[in-house]
């Protein structure tokens, strides 16, 4: 799906909000976040709240999707509990999105305009990990 023709994968979203509702209980678990694999999988994950910085919902998608061998994302979100419908990925898992997976689109917005742009159009002058790893030798 691309971010050109600004689609919204709708069964992503629903994926992600049926889980937000089933399975976000309490103060721990309160994001649930569904990926569309490039395969047509979609893989889902909940956060994992903790003061230390637990793992927020995207992070463990990311972590889920590789335990059932889907290395390539194309679309990301996020759905808060008790109905706070779609919600944007923090500053940490935008750069995480971004260094995994720098194509992947990401559907933002309200439940009146949800949209699908491209992960690094919510990090613009981003730090690129990449070019950290290059081999200075």
């Amino acid at each position: 799906m691309s971010a050109e023709d600004n689609r919204v994968d709708h069964a992503l979203v629903e994926a992600a909000g049926r889980v937000a509702r089933e399975a976000c209980r309490g103060d721990n678990h309160t994001v649930a976040a569904a990926a569309r694999t490039r395969d047509g999988r979609i893989v889902t994950g909940v956060n994992a709240y903790h003061f230390t910085g637990g793992p927020c919902a995207e992070l463990v998608v990311i972590g889920a999707a590789a335990a059932q061998g889907a290395y390539e994302l194309d679309t990301i979100v996020a759905v808060g509990d008790r109905d706070r419908g779609v919600i944007p990925p923090c500053g940490r898992c935008r750069q995480v999105l971004f260094d995994y997976f720098p194509s992947l689109d990401v559907v933002v917005g309200s439940e009146e305009g949800l949209r699908t742009v491209p992960v690094r159009e919510l990090l613009p002058a981003t730090y690129v990990w990449a070019d950290h790893q290059l081999d200075a030798g």
